[in-house]
């Protein structure tokens, strides 16, 4: 079981909590909190935030591995461990590796990522959850689907948006691209 699955039960666990009111309050199928539970794999982004509001904690208490008061500092020649969110619809793996930036940092509001963006399967789906999203391209191009709109960005280009619309980050012309993400999740 990954990290994440166990601190989904053991928060269940904690508060008595059945896979059907966690589904119920996430807005997941039972089927998909099963999947979730009984996976070694990392749910969606948006699968887990939606959980993280159904157990009333904030995001970051699924990716902290120690907690820090103070600042939590990132050198470019530290070895970071990339996270890879799957889809809640299926089990094939997500086109995005996250490293959290913050992972350390106690009662943090926001959740800093360096995302790397694969080239797509075509199998993506739009997701949506409370809070916003801050997006800066590192390298490469990136399409960002936001509601019925498209947004191409470029090295250097930035997008904030409300991530209760339905969204999706794919890279541009089927190139990889590095993103800075900063998401805010309200608890």
């Amino acid at each position: 079981m990954s990290a994440v699955t166990e601190k989904i039960k053991i928060l269940c666990a904690d508060r008595n909590m059945s896979a059907e009111e966690l589904a119920a309050g996430a807005g997941l199928t039972v089927d998909q909190v099963n999947r979730i539970c009984g996976s070694d794999i990392i749910p969606s982004l948006s699968s887990l935030i939606k959980i993280a509001r159904a157990l009333g904690v904030r995001l970051g208490t699924f990716l902290d591995d120690s907690e820090e008061m103070g600042p939590v500092v990132n050198r470019h020649a530290d070895t970071h461990q990339a996270v890879t969110f799957t889809s809640h619809q299926t089990n094939n793996n997500s086109h995005m590796d996250f490293i959290s930036l913050a992972a350390s940092k106690v009662g943090r509001n926001m959740e800093p990522f360096l995302v790397h963006i694969q080239s797509g399967t075509g199998k993506e789906s739009p997701s949506s959850h409370e809070g916003e999203e801050f997006l800066f391209v590192l390298e490469g191009s990136i399409v960002v689907h936001y509601g019925t709109e498209k947004y191409v960005l470029n090295q250097g280009d930035s997008i904030y948006y409300d991530s209760i619309i339905d969204h999706l980050v794919t890279a541009h012309d089927l190139s990889e691209a590095k993103i800075l993400g900063v998401i805010y999740a309200p608890a």
